[in-house]
């Protein structure tokens, strides 16, 4: 896989409380492409204002979310922001580290970018499993896992 991965990190605190932010990603976002054609993939490591304005410009919900992707055309794979208050405030109410709930969002977003989704089950089933296998291979747990479950 030779992706050229951007990352342009737009809010002090992903550096602050994420000191290996780019490598983070970068590592999540190379091993959610493996086998994919060559492109590039940007990365915006923005905050909740940002994606509030992109959801509702371009999903028309007009709430911040944890992360969203845009596929790109011509050697562009695409576009993928993350808000770090939803990220944070997810991790910590599913009682996850934050850089583990970061790879899962990068390696989701990713997937998106090569046309994976969660509209039906037999998508949700799919990617989900994708996920799996990318994090593990990255040493993040299971994210779908609930808490005390067999």
């Amino acid at each position: 896989m030779n992706a050229n991965i951007r990352i342009d990190i737009l809010d002090p605190r992903w550096r602050r409380s994420l000191r290996h932010a780019e490598s983070l990603v970068r590592g999540g976002a190379r091993a959610a492409l493996d086998g994919a054609s060559a492109g590039t993939v940007t990365f915006a490591l923005g905050d909740d204002a940002l994606l509030r304005r992109l959801n509702r410009d371009f999903r028309g919900k007009d709430k911040p979310t944890n992360v969203l992707s845009f596929p790109g055309s011509e050697g562009e794979l695409g576009d993928v922001a993350l808000a770090f208050e939803t990220c944070a405030r997810e991790a910590r109410a599913q009682r996850k580290k934050l850089d583990a709930h970061v790879r899962h969002l990068v390696v989701h977003g990713t997937l998106h970018l090569l046309g994976y989704d969660h509209e039906t089950d037999a998508d949700a089933f799919a990617m989900e499993a994708r996920e799996r296998r990318v994090l593990r291979r990255l040493g993040v747990a299971n994210p779908y896992r609930v808490r005390g479950a067999a």
